[in-house]
Parts: C-alpha cells; sequence; structure tokens
C-alpha cells in the first residue's frame, strides 16, 4: 500500500471499495463498508464508509438505511473493542463519532482507546494528537497490521453468525 499507483484508491474510498479494489477493507456490512484506518497510532482503528458515495449526511439516508447503518456503526465498534481488549492489556474503551468535517461522504471513526495513551491525551478527542502522528511512516496501515485487520474481520463474522 505504500506507492503512488497502489493508494490511487484514496481518492475514490466508496467506489473503489463498491468495485472490490479497496485494501482497507476488512467486511461489507449491511449498509457500508467495515475498513482499517489509514494510520494505527492507536491500534484497531477503524471506519464505517458507506457503500453510497453520494450520501453526505446520516440524515440524507431513508429511515431504514439510517438504522442499518447505525447498527454497522455498533458492530464495527464491539468487534474493535473485543478485539483490541484481547490484544492489549491497556484498552480502555472505544470511542464512535460520525463527524463529517473534511471528508465528504458519511462514514464513521472507530477508535480504541489505551491506559497507555499520554496522560495529557488520554481524556481528549483523538483530533487532540499531534500532527505527526497522522503522518508518520511507522504508524502507517501496512503488512504489519495483517493479524490485526485478520482479528477485527473474524470478530464481524463472529457477531454477524450470533446476531437474532
Amino acid at each position: 500500500m505504500d506507492s503512488e499507483s497502489s493508494t490511487a484508491w484514496k481518492t475514490d474510498r466508496i467506489g473503489s471499495a463498491l468495485r472490490g479494489e479497496n485494501p482497507s477493507v476488512l467486511r461489507r456490512l449491511g449498509a457500508g463498508f467495515a475498513v482499517i484506518g489509514d494510520v494505527q497510532f492507536l491500534p484497531g482503528y477503524s471506519v464505517l464508509l458507506v457503500d453510497d458515495p453520494g450520501v453526505q449526511r446520516l440524515s440524507e439516508l431513508p429511515r431504514k438505511r439510517r438504522l442499518q447503518f447505525l447498527a454497522d456503526m455498533d458492530q464495527l465498534g464491539e468487534a474493535v473493542e473485543q478485539t483490541c481488549r484481547r490484544a492489549d492489556p491497556g484498552f480502555r474503551r472505544v470511542n464512535l463519532e460520525i463527524l463529517g468535517n473534511t471528508d465528504p461522504f458519511l462514514h464513521a471513526h472507530i477508535w480504541p482507546r489505551y491506559e497507555w495513551e499520554p496522560p495529557d491525551l488520554v481524556g481528549e478527542p483523538v483530533w487532540l494528537y499531534p500532527r505527526e502522528r497522522w503522518s508518520d511512516d511507522r504508524f502507517a496501515l501496512g503488512s504489519q497490521h495483517d493479524p490485526l485487520r485478520e482479528n477485527i474481520g473474524a470478530e464481524l463474522d463472529r457477531l454477524r453468525r450470533s446476531a437474532p
């Protein structure tokens, strides 16, 4: 995922997911795609992308699809929580956010939070982390995250099988 040609999907994340060309996709869910985040300074960071690139806001979805998107967000949040709790004894919680101030499509951020985070940031929004955390190559998504990807995907599968 490092070369320019292998990152072209980032300019059309939803379209590339619909075409099966987005390598960050973990699973197709009811109203969107569970993807692993581009940065992993908080291991397990994931995003739920709506499956219609024209949808900018939750309120633009018909009620049934809106509820499905929220259920998908809950399911991805639980999968990240279960995976990160097993992987790291410092796991604290998961934060779920629908913001939409930068990317022009509906998406939800799933942020695992940890006890080992810097004391001045552990209780703050993740967006207050220094800019270099977002661009530092050592936190970039790569093959070292394959076990994490597999575990979140497997947990999503388990949750779907156990759903009523």
